[in-house]
């Protein structure tokens, strides 16, 4: 989480003081398609324990960019979701998403013998 105190003067440090951990960015990416329960984000992030889920949740949470919601109906359990502020990271994860395939289309080109320039892809 970062305090008022600890903010960066500058705009991208602080997004990316924010997002800039691998687990926050597939935390975001899964509660952009739909509202989760602790055990889902375990299970569909791989390497990621549920210590390191539970603090990125919390922080997350802090910073204003995800909600946890208690739900009472039995059984007891929190549901995440994505919440207004969070969700205007939507453009920039799609951006990262894109720049991904891009890439790994022109990896893919190169390891069947063509060049990196070429901009056919």
């Amino acid at each position: 989480m970062i305090s008022k105190d600890e903010l960066p003067s500058c705009p991208v440090t602080t997004t990316v003081q924010l997002i800039g951990n691998k687990w926050r960015l597939l935390i975001l990416r899964l509660l952009f398609d739909s509202t989760c329960r602790f055990s889902v984000l375990l299970k569909n992030i791989p390497g990621i324990s549920a210590k390191v889920l539970t603090d990125n949740l919390r922080s997350m949470e802090n910073d204003g960019l995800i909600t946890r919601e208690v739900c009472s109906h039995s059984p007891l359990h929190v549901e995440y979701s994505i919440s207004p502020l969070g969700n205007d990271l939507r453009p920039i994860i799609t951006a990262i998403r894109n720049f991904g395939i891009k890439y790994c289309t022109l990896k893919q080109k190169t390891r069947l013998g063509l060049s990196l320039s070429d901009k056919k892809f």
